[in-house]
């Protein structure tokens, strides 16, 4: 099924489109698992002449010994290392909030570049990490001198909890992943999106003189940012629940366990996304407030 988060689901090993063991993979699939060129055979096996080999693309990596295979750990650990560059790149970005701007583009442009690479690369995953610090310790010094001192730390215990309640569901059973939430969550994301990009075009042509555009506006006293930050937050808790479950996928699938950082980019990407959505909806109450 077509899932939310493009990092995850652009790879057969987490979509569940890899084969498994026993079966044989077609041609198209191994060029989209190993990024083969058309027309390109797997390398000999070591003893195995050319002319016994079979002519299907055998599903090579379902067969990986265990040892080499993506675990649930190696998954932890991954992320644990990923989330700590960020760690760091938040902290000098708290203490240079001027690399806000380099933490956007630099975040951003490693970003779509992880995202489309079909191998992972440790190195640019980690700079995206660091980037991506950047931005999120600019951005929070950035509110919290707006603001008030204790919106960072709310908004970080706020994002923990939601991530730490929603892997107990996940893990139990409560909560599961489905193509047709899957479907919904695409289709609220879309018109997310369009709404945002509407908010910023009203706020750059002055439409509205409010700092947060139309998410400063009320309805019956209720600041409208409120009210769809809510539901975004429920957006991205669902989309952790998809990133668990392709997560899931892969290490049932058997795959290598360099996809292990792959998973660990896609949930910071997700995590990163819920962090900010808390920053900006706590920031939001508190104006209205004043």
């Amino acid at each position: 099924m077509a899932l939310d988060n493009p990092v995850l689901s652009r790879n057969p090993y987490f979509n569940g489109k890899t084969p498994q063991v026993g079966e044989t993979a077609t041609a198209d699939q191994l060029r989209q698992m190993y990024d083969r060129p058309a027309g390109a055979e797997p390398q000999a096996q070591q003893g195995v002449p050319q002319q016994t080999r079979p002519q299907a693309f055998p599903a090579a990596d379902s067969a990986l010994p265990t040892s080499e295979r993506m675990t649930y750990d190696g998954v932890i650990v991954k992320t644990a290392m990923l989330f700590g560059t960020i760690l760091i790149g938040a902290v000098v970005g708290w203490m240079v909030p001027q690399l806000l701007f380099v933490g956007v583009i630099g975040g951003l442009v490693l970003g779509l570049v992880n995202s489309f690479k079909k191998q992972p690369s440790v190195p640019l995953i980690l700079a995206y990490g660091v980037f991506q610090g950047l931005f999120v310790g600019a951005i929070s010094q950035v509110f919290a001198a707006t603001y008030y001192g204790g919106i960072v730390m709310q908004a970080v215990l706020a994002t923990l909890s939601v991530f730490a309640v929603t892997l107990v569901l996940f893990t139990s059973g409560k909560v599961r992943a489905s193509a047709k939430g899957a479907k919904i969550l695409m289709i609220a994301m879309g018109g997310y999106l369009l709404f945002s990009l509407v908010n910023v075009g009203m706020m750059l042509f002055g439409a509205t003189t409010n700092p947060f555009g139309v998410l400063g506006m009320q309805i019956f006293g209720i600041p409208v940012g409120v009210l769809v930050g809510i539901l975004v937050v429920i957006m991205a808790a669902y989309s952790l629940v998809l990133d668990f479950d392709m997560v899931k996928t892969g290490v049932q699938q058997g795959a290598p366990a360099k996809f292990g950082w792959t998973a660990a980019f896609g949930i910071a990407v997700t995590v990163i996304w819920l962090y900010v959505e808390f920053l900006r909806l706590f920031a939001i109450i508190a104006s209205s407030r004043d």
